[in-house]
Order: structure tokens, then C-alpha cells, then sequence
């Protein structure tokens, strides 16, 4: 499995990591294996305010269908719209060409409160 240094984790496998003022978030490495080929993502409108832990797109694979839910509270600036036609990028790159949204955060300090790293890779690892 593996993470990003630069990001924070939420239990429910999503990452957050800093660019700037915003929030880019993806799912984790873990989770995008789990899933297994990822087939459809459907996406949030920009501006769209959303609370932490709440459920702001899915993610489809051959095998299932899945949530994905903000790590913080915050508004969405942008979406990946390749996501679209090419949601497999999250398969291949969820860390970097497979983001899936960007957020201006509600409180940019609920980032600290997300698992760092090492944390999550032992949160993930009793899932």
C-alpha cells in the first residue's frame, strides 16, 4: 500500500493534501486496490457546500459501488473532469492525475485532525 507524505487520511479512505488555499482530495492507494478497476465516477457540481463525512460522489468498479466522503467541511472549486473519460486514472495514479475534487476548506486546521500517513497505514491495514 501506498500513501503520500504530503497528505492526511480520513478512516473512510479518502486523502486531503495542501495546495495552497485549497484541498485537493482523492481516494487512498488502499482503496482504489480494493475497489479494483474503476469503471464510472460520478462528481460533484463546483460550489456545491458539503459537511465532513458526508458522502459528495461514488466511485464504480467491476466489483462495486462506493461513496466517497469529504474528509472536512468545505466548497468545491474544481472537479477532475478526465475523471469522466478516463476514470481508471484513479487506478493509476490516485495521487496524483486521478484527484477528484478541490475544495476551499471550511476551517483549513480540520486538516490537521486527519490521520497522518503512518496512522492510516495502520488504520487501513486492520481493515
Amino acid at each position: 500500500m501506498n500513501t503520500d507524505s504530503n497528505a492526511r487520511y480520513a478512516q473512510s479512505h479518502e486523502w486531503a493534501r495542501k495546495d495552497g488555499n485549497e484541498l485537493v482530495i482523492g481516494i487512498s492507494d488502499h482503496a482504489q486496490h480494493s475497489l479494483g478497476d474503476i469503471v464510472f465516477v460520478d462528481l460533484p457540481k463546483v460550489g456545491s457546500e458539503l459537511k465532513a463525512k458526508s458522502a459528495f460522489g461514488v466511485v464504480e468498479s467491476v466489483k462495486a459501488a462506493s461513496d466517497v466522503y469529504m474528509p472536512v467541511s468545505g466548497t468545491v472549486t474544481a472537479v477532475n473532469d478526465r475523471l469522466q473519460d478516463e476514470p481508471d486514472l484513479i487506478n493509476k495514479d490516485c495521487y496524483g492525475e486521478g484527484w477528484i475534487i478541490k475544495i476551499a476548506p471550511a476551517n483549513m486546521a480540520d486538516w490537521d485532525g486527519l490521520l497522518s500517513p503512518q496512522d492510516y497505514e495502520k488504520t487501513a491495514a486492520e481493515n
